[in-house]
């Protein structure tokens, strides 16, 4: 356009000097994708786990494309010392890095780091490798009474009632939790470690 100086606007004035920094912190899509991006903003100021089927009708994105943008998004935070995208059972959250969490307590003045017992950790792995299963089921692995250890892991949220067994009472199915995957500082269930052949015989009775 004829009289339009270097840097100009066809309104008449000079261009912001930041307006090109501007342009590049409200489209971060042009460093790493937008969906990632996307994604990434709603898990932070979501308050608990966002199922992957939301996700999609929000950003009216198909599944793939949504769990495609999830793996990146894990990809970049898994250097990261702060962060942690976690994701289990079709749902994703954002949640603070394990390493983290002293210096969380401190500034929270929470206790976030208290160990279980030894009973409560045996009752933990059994939940956590036979998923789901009935306290009855826990009790005849463990061979004790589990009830006081139930009730205290549940309150923990390390585990939480994910069904009922179809038979007479319909008992609860217990399960892990998100705060599980936190407190051990796992992205998910799939990066439990293998247990040998004597822990599976000890810890989970198979």
């Amino acid at each position: 356009m004829e009289g339009l100086e270097p840097g100009g606007r066809p309104d008449g004035h000079q261009r912001l000097p930041f307006d090109s920094e501007r342009q590049a912190v409200h489209h971060p899509e042009a460093a790493w994708g937008e969906l990632p991006g996307l994604i990434e903003a709603l898990l932070f100021v979501s308050p608990s786990p966002v199922p992957i089927a939301r996700l999609s009708e929000v950003l009216e994105a198909d599944e793939q494309a949504v769990e495609e943008a999830l793996a990146e998004l894990a990809n970049y935070y898994r250097p990261r010392s702060g962060l942690r995208l976690l994701r289990t059972q079709g749902r994703a959250q954002l949640i603070t890095a394990p390493d983290a969490a002293s210096y969380i307590e401190r500034l929270l003045g929470l206790d976030l780091t208290s160990r279980l017992s030894q009973a409560a950790m045996e009752t933990l792995a059994v939940v956590a490798y036979r998923q789901p299963l009935t306290r009855a089921q826990i009790e005849g692995i463990r061979g004790v009474n589990c009830d006081g250890v139930i009730r205290t892991l549940t309150a923990r949220e390390l585990i939480e009632p994910v069904g009922r067994l179809e038979q007479p009472g319909r008992p609860f199915l217990y399960g892990t939790t998100y705060q599980f995957l936190h407190y051990f500082g796992l992205d998910g269930l799939d990066a439990l470690p293998p247990l040998s052949d004597g822990q599976a015989e000890d810890s989970v009775g198979k």
